[in-house]
């Protein structure tokens, strides 16, 4: 709904628009100083369900998370214990939420049948390696000691959960987002081809100003883009004057800020944008894609990869591994 504003000329009123609404606009998303202990297990420093809410928020950070995924995906050996489809739900929780789980089910005679993930959204951590499932706080599961393997991203804060390494783009992620709402917001309330008619000419009748009125009118649906013939002998300069509401600047201030941000959010993943499909702004371009994927995977899939298989060293038995890298072939350029 918009807010009528009252003027004091009687029969003159003004509106503003509404402000846009974020999906997350939470300024205490951060603001944790410790794990707090509610009797059965520990809370997260960073909500989980925002976590997960921030990955649908921007285009850029919901394609950089699945294109590690998707890395790790295709060079990972399915096991035994753990199939291509779990430990894909496994690494994406890793990089959402910078806490990945795999709960161990049991065989027949006490050994794991099978390894699958834990939703990290709602796996929590206990004391004395117990960990609980908590899709609602009165249904709570709790795990039998030592079931579920925990890996965790490092957080220089506390040791018991970890933390996802975009957290620092955050603001320029959440302006993103609220860049985009604005202007959708903008384009639904119709303000983006809104003009204001102003009339002063004291020549013109009422019989003209309802004329002109009733023209407007029908330049609705069939009679968009039409041209308004309008004659006023003896007018003055400015007697008739349209003003537009929307100005060129906003968009341009737009763009910047997807721009912007956009960098933020790709600096924050390390990921080369040719890999995202972004269009480069020059002639230049962003330099082969074959060498940013290598160097890519050698800086930061490799290296995730040796994360994730600290899970092998948790089992004691090797479980996870993945093919090594093979090279697209040569440049183009070359």
């Amino acid at each position: 709904m918009t807010d009528l504003i009252e003027a004091s000329k009687p029969g003159v009123t003004a509106f503003a628009l509404d402000d846009a609404t974020s999906v997350m606009d939470r300024r205490e998303l951060l603001g944790y100083v410790e794990c707090w202990w509610n009797g059965r297990w520990y809370e997260p420093p960073v909500n989980p369900r925002q976590l997960s809410q921030l990955l649908q928020a921007s285009a850029h950070h919901g394609s950089a998370i699945r294109v590690k995924r998707n890395m790790l995906v295709k060079h990972f050996v399915p096991h035994r214990l753990l199939s291509r489809d779990e430990f894909s739900r496994f690494a994406l929780d890793f990089l959402v939420m910078g806490n990945g789980y795999l709960e161990q089910i049991p065989n027949a005679v006490g050994g794991t049948a099978r390894l699958r993930n834990s939703l990290a959204l709602n796996t929590r951590r206990g004391r004395d390696d117990v960990y609980w499932f908590v899709e609602r706080y009165y249904e709570a599961h709790r795990f039998e000691p030592g079931r579920i393997l925990h890996l965790a991203e490092h957080d220089v804060a506390q040791e018991l959960y970890g933390k996802p390494e975009y957290l620092s783009a955050l603001q320029s992620l959440l302006l993103n987002e609220n860049a985009t709402l604005f202007r959708r917001r903008y384009y639904l309330n119709g303000a983006h081809a809104g003009f204001v008619f102003y009339l002063s000419e004291t020549s013109m009748t009422d019989t003209d100003v309802d004329q002109i009125r009733k023209a407007l009118r029908d330049a609705q649906g069939k009679g968009n883009f039409r041209n308004l013939f309008l004659h006023a002998p003896g007018g003055k300069k400015d007697g008739v004057q349209i003003i537009p509401i929307s100005e060129v600047a906003a968009k341009d201030e737009f763009l910047n800020i997807k721009n912007v941000t956009r960098d933020d959010i790709l600096a924050a993943h390390r990921v080369p944008p040719q890999l995202l499909g972004v269009i480069p702004q020059n002639n230049g371009g962003f330099g082969d894609v074959r060498t940013a994927n290598e160097v890519f995977f050698m800086n930061e899939i490799e290296p995730l990869m040796e994360r994730i298989r600290e899970i092998n060293t948790m089992l004691g038995q090797e479980v996870i591994g993945f093919t090594p890298y093979e090279p697209l072939g040569p440049s183009a350029a070359a």
